[in-house]
């Protein structure tokens, strides 16, 4: 859950409250890399905002490198660490593992994701 809140007596526009505490929530590691936000349309809804202002903070975080926007998929937190060499090497060694058993991407990345948690 993303606890995100607008105080609507500040100066500072809502989407620039979204923005910031999104921002800061990766930035700190309490929005973990890979953390999938609510939709636009969730987060609007849940703050009793418009969803262009939502949108609008969204779309500044991914200018920023914040977050990624993968579609469909959702909006997702950035990896801060793509050029990790060690977890690039287990991720390969992986991958290979499950393709030579047999996994589709989508069984090897729900294995990934109920191992990420424990």
């Amino acid at each position: 859950m993303t606890s995100v809140t607008v105080d609507a007596a500040s100066a500072e526009p809502p989407y620039e409250q979204v923005r910031r505490q999104l921002a800061d929530g990766a930035a700190s590691g309490t929005l973990a890399p890979g953390h999938r936000l609510p939709t636009v349309r969730q987060l609007a809804t849940d703050l009793g905002l418009a969803a262009n202002t939502i949108a609008k903070a969204y779309r500044a975080l991914e200018v920023d490198g914040v977050v990624q926007t993968l579609g469909r998929k959702g909006t997702f937190v950035a990896s801060r660490r793509s050029d990790d060499a060690e977890a690039g090497a287990g991720a390969q060694t992986y991958a290979r593992t499950a393709r030579r058993r047999g996994l589709s991407l989508e069984e090897a990345t729900r294995l990934v994701e109920d191992c990420w948690h424990v």
